[in-house]
């Protein structure tokens, strides 16, 4: 939890972005695992965090924008609330810290809503719902079909939302910074413990113990698998094998829930193999390449292209791609290589604000979403501004199925060498990503340096 005056601060800041009405932020409800009492581990929404900044169940902030005032309903904790949980400190005082001096039960939020609705028709926003239990509320609250409530949403307030979120302050920067360095120790860790013979979930059970050892949890869920070329692959049951990539993508969130999101490749065995090494250095030089073109004002779509780019002339050295690079850009053909975007934004959401619509969040009037396959993929693609935190994580992956698709089409073949891609059906897939900042003249890769080198991986997994 930030000071009093942040929260205050903020909703201040998004009243002013709406001309009149009320504001209604939905907090998250406890959602049963597999029955009522045997609870997931709770995680409040990340825009009430942001306004209200509690990190508890059953509440809904309000924003009376005409009155100038901020209400917290829910409610206190009953004696078999304090039996099962303890004493914790009152609503009001918790509302207190963070700036919010009225509270009121939370049946009467209806009632409240209501009046405001009959009593001149004031504008009531909200924003789309993703939980099943918040979308029932909105229906029962503005009698609104629940087929329609997020057709209803309110495009100001996501809007106003999304441009106060994307950019953040030092004390957000600094909490991001937090995460991120823990998830390098846990980075660090997984490169030196690995080795032939271990299983794939004894490393995510080390990751995970390290996390909640630091006061934190995942960000979301772990990938680390032999398998890289399945780009979300949350199975860990295969055996580390001499001759294998390892692909680890995951980060932690802390106390504050800002997120952190880290990848790195490296070899089971001490060293890359040599077709390993090339393919390795052509994903860091894109990588590179992109972080260095990172500045206020330039578009994300135009560093995406940068660093497929670099991918293609990296595999036209290789004899994996011919013919013009710009042209094989242009056209889509390294999408078969890199089939999704460069990165996106992160802070409070591991993908920043995706909840409440990818095209509002990443695109605006000035830059569109490609259609293209892979391109489309690229969930953030608008001009950048200083505060703006963004992850930059290319790839290449050799992906059978996708190889053989395109090749019994045809497609691309003026600028894919697929006879020689026989030689990579195993390789796997190779992924490299940090977070970068950008600043008012340029960029900063922000956390703690992990490995990232040839040289520095092949080091580390060398030392004793």
């Amino acid at each position: 939890m930030f000071s009093t005056n942040t929260y205050i601060e903020r909703r201040q800041k998004l009243a002013e972005q709406i001309e009149s009405g009320i504001i209604v932020l939905l907090g998250n409800e406890e959602a049963g695992m597999n029955y009522t009492d045997n609870t997931y581990h709770f995680r409040q929404d990340s825009t009430f965090l942001y306004y209200f900044g509690i990190n508890k169940a059953g509440l809904v902030g309000m924003i009376d924008i005409d009155g100038g005032t901020a209400t917290l309903f829910g409610d206190e904790m009953t004696v078999d609330d304090i039996v099962w949980m303890g004493n914790q400190p009152s609503l009001k005082e918790t509302a207190a810290k963070v700036g919010v001096n009225y509270v009121a039960p939370r049946n009467q939020i209806v009632e409240v809503l209501q009046k405001a609705q009959s009593g001149g028709g004031r504008a009531i926003h909200y924003l789309p719902p993703y939980r099943a239990k918040n979308t029932l509320k909105l229906h029962e609250w503005l009698q609104i079909p629940v087929k329609e409530i997020t057709d209803k949403k309110s495009i100001p307030l996501i809007e106003a939302v999304v441009n106060q979120r994307l950019v953040k302050s030092e004390e957000e920067i600094a909490e991001i910074e937090k995460a991120l360095n823990v998830t390098a120790d846990l980075h660090t860790t997984v490169m030196e413990v690995t080795q032939a013979g271990v299983l794939e979930r004894e490393i995510v059970g080390a990751i995970q113990g390290i996390a909640l050892r630091e006061g934190g949890q995942m960000a979301y869920p772990i990938i680390l698998t032999v398998n890289g070329q399945t780009l979300h692959n949350h199975y860990h049951g295969n055996k580390l094998e001499k001759g294998q990539l390892v692909l680890g993508d995951f980060g932690v969130e802390l106390e504050s829930s800002y997120a952190s999101d880290i990848t790195r490749t490296f070899p089971v065995d001490t060293h890359f193999t040599d077709q390993q090494k090339a393919i390795y250095q052509i994903v860091l030089d894109a990588q590179m390449a992109a972080i260095e073109a990172i500045r206020p004002r330039i578009s994300f779509k135009e560093i995406h292209l940068l660093a497929m780019e670099v991918i293609a002339e990296g595999l036209k050295a290789l004899g994996l791609m011919k013919g013009n690079v710009d042209e094989a850009v242009e056209a889509g053909a390294v999408a078969l290589f890199m089939p999704h975007g460069l990165g996106h934004a992160i802070g409070l959401d591991v993908h920043d604000m995706e909840d409440l619509g990818e095209n509002l969040v990443g695109y605006d009037d000035t830059v569109q979403r490609s259609t293209k396959f892979g391109y489309s993929s690229l969930r953030f693609g608008k001009k950048l501004q200083q505060g703006h935190v963004i992850t930059v994580e290319p790839g290449i992956y050799f992906i059978p199925e996708l190889i053989d698709q395109w090749q019994k089409e045809g497609r691309h073949a003026d600028y894919i060498h697929y006879a020689a891609l026989e030689n990579y059906r195993n390789f796997g897939g190779i992924r490299i990503e940090d977070n970068v900042l950008v600043t008012a003249t340029g960029r900063k890769v922000l956390g703690k340096p992990i490995p990232k080198t040839i040289e520095e991986i092949e080091a580390l997994r060398n030392s004793d």
